[in-house]
């Protein structure tokens, strides 16, 4: 969950010291409490704003973490908010946040509703002035979505991309991903503030459906940047065409009953093939004495370059999730594989995509 950090008084300042650093824009706060008028829910504070000779009435709301799901009664609020003003004032309704995410604003944009956050970002449609400044999202929200993507809570990501078109209770859900149920709870929480999700029922027996798992991938896919690179052993095994290296590498690894699934390129290849040829095989293997007497039965030695093995550790079962058998050897996911590839070198990102569209198909 994100922790608020700023206080009300705060953030409403904030937004004002943003305004008056702006060429030919004078801000006044002209109330600070909470402002009603009758026949609506009020206003948290008024700002007078006069912008290259015009001048307006900003009425604020302030919030402290957005999410598309919270944006659409925010904005009939927001709308209620600037009825009944006096004659001869442009009233303009605003939503001054902590944190605002990229969904929220998406939103809000699309309404003409203006916003601030306290990371800096800017936008304020008005007639005859617009003011529109767009930096990356405070530190808090963007820890508290990249942590959504990692760990045991990508498990419960996972799970639902790859059953996309299934209702989840939490306990079965749980189960799917290999998780306690209150990570599956949580996992749900945070995706229904994004508004991906729907839901049927009350009390135990509620459900949820993954409604937007285009939106869910490529939100996974843009937090790879930010999240710490998987570590890889690099092997050189000698003696073996590229070619057939997978096979041999699953024959042994299923002779010494190790759990592992091959991913990356070589993997995308069996599902839809792309490339002319693969030099390298990459294997998420469950850790072990078992692995380490495989790779040494491959005759596998350590490079730091020319390696055509490539190993990804995997600290429990719940990584190796929905690995197939294909061929005799297993395959990592299809959504894993996407991953994975879009961390890779060279022509991996492109082979990415097209392994998207052939093979996820959103």
């Amino acid at each position: 969950m994100l922790e608020s950090r700023l206080t009300e008084r705060q953030l409403i300042d904030r937004f004002i010291d943003a305004l008056r650093e702006l060429p030919e824009v004078a801000a006044t706060l002209a109330h600070r409490d909470r402002v009603t008028t009758r026949g609506d829910r009020g206003y948290d504070a008024e700002v007078a704003l006069h912008v290259a000779g015009k001048s307006f009435v900003l009425l604020i709301e302030v919030k402290k973490t957005v999410f598309p799901r919270d944006v659409r009664q925010l904005v009939w609020q927001l709308r209620e908010a600037s009825h009944n003003r006096p004659a001869g004032q442009v009233p303009l309704p605003l939503l001054v946040a902590e944190s605002l995410s990229p969904g929220a604003k998406e939103l809000l944009r699309s309404e003409r509703i203006g916003y601030y956050d306290s990371g800096g970002s800017l936008y304020l449609p008005a007639p005859g002035a617009y003011l529109y400044i767009e930096k990356p999202p405070p530190k808090a929200l963007a820890k508290s979505v990249r942590m959504l993507f990692t760990g045991r809570r990508a498990q419960v990501l996972h799970t639902m991309l790859v059953r996309h078109q299934k209702w989840f209770g939490v306990t079965e859900l749980a189960q799917q991903a290999m998780v306690s149920p209150a990570t599956a709870s949580q996992v749900l929480t945070e995706l229904e503030r994004f508004d991906w999700l729907v839901a049927r029922g009350q009390g135990p027996s509620k459900e949820r459906h993954l409604r937007e798992p285009t939106a869910l991938l490529d939100a996974w896919a843009k937090q790879l940047a930010t999240i710490r690179p998987l570590i890889l052993r690099r092997y050189y095994v000698p003696g073996t065409k590229p070619e057939m290296l997978a096979v041999r590498i699953g024959q042994v690894f299923d002779m010494h009953n190790v759990e592992y699934e091959i991913t990356h390129e070589a993997a995308a290849q069996r599902y839809a093939p792309f490339l002319s040829n693969v030099s390298q095989v990459r294997v998420r293997v469950l850790i072990g004495a078992n692995a380490d007497a495989a790779i040494g039965d491959l005759g596998g030695r350590v490079v730091n370059e020319g390696a055509n093995l490539g190993i990804v550790d995997a600290d429990s079962p719940g990584e190796l999730l929905f690995r197939d058998r294909v061929d005799d050897l297993w395959l990592a996911s299809p959504i894993q594989i996407y991953l994975d590839l879009l961390r890779g070198e060279g022509r991996s990102k492109e082979l990415a995509e097209h392994f998207r569209k052939e093979r996820i198909g959103f």
